[in-house]
């Protein structure tokens, strides 16, 4: 993000934080969904995150990269609204949202239905470096920054969400020729 927009937003130019928004809105609504499973809470997270943005601007260090301190900002406020909510969720609600996110999302994740169900089903300590490393092409070095630890627990993340995925591809595979090459 160029320098000048920051420096702008923290005088105050509303035009300039519009500019910011556009930039990083898109994929953070993506993030955002793959991290709380529900549409209606990432847009909750999206909107929190910026409102952050917008206010603690003032205190960001432009000497450091603008992406990984909102992204560290966005993580944040997803898992505070995932943590408010109630784990159960009803199957219609979860189906509703599962879909609406689909449609919505321009990478035609139904493609990708059972890569995208196996990053979903790791677990949050996997699941969110996954999605920043894959979804987002932030580094591991960025990433350790986003959740203050050593880049070295961020690979170790990394790797064992890959082998998470590799083992649910394997066993979804498995279910589909049990089946006759039928998907489930």
């Amino acid at each position: 993000m160029d320098k000048d927009v920051i420096a702008r937003v923290k005088k105050g130019d509303k035009q300039a934080f519009e500019q910011l928004y556009n930039e990083y809105a898109e994929y953070a609504i993506r993030t955002a969904f793959a991290i709380t499973k529900n549409s209606a809470d990432a847009s909750d997270a999206v909107q929190e995150a910026f409102i952050r943005v917008y206010r603690n601007i003032i205190f960001y260090d432009e000497e450091r990269p603008f992406k990984p301190w909102f992204y560290k900002i966005l993580v944040n406020e997803c898992n505070r609204i995932t943590k408010r909510k109630s784990k159960v969720i009803p199957i219609d609600q979860y189906l509703d949202d599962h879909y609406m996110g689909l449609h919505m999302d321009d990478y035609k994740f139904e493609e990708y239905e059972e890569l995208y169900a196996a990053i979903q089903g790791l677990k949050e300590i996997n699941r969110i470096p996954i999605i920043l490393k894959y979804l987002n092409n932030f580094s591991e070095k960025e990433i350790a920054e986003i959740f203050d630890v050593n880049i070295n627990t961020v690979k170790s993340r990394l790797f064992k969400g890959r082998e998470r995925i590799k083992q649910a591809l394997l066993k979804m595979k498995e279910g589909r020729e049990k089946n006759g090459g039928k998907n489930l």
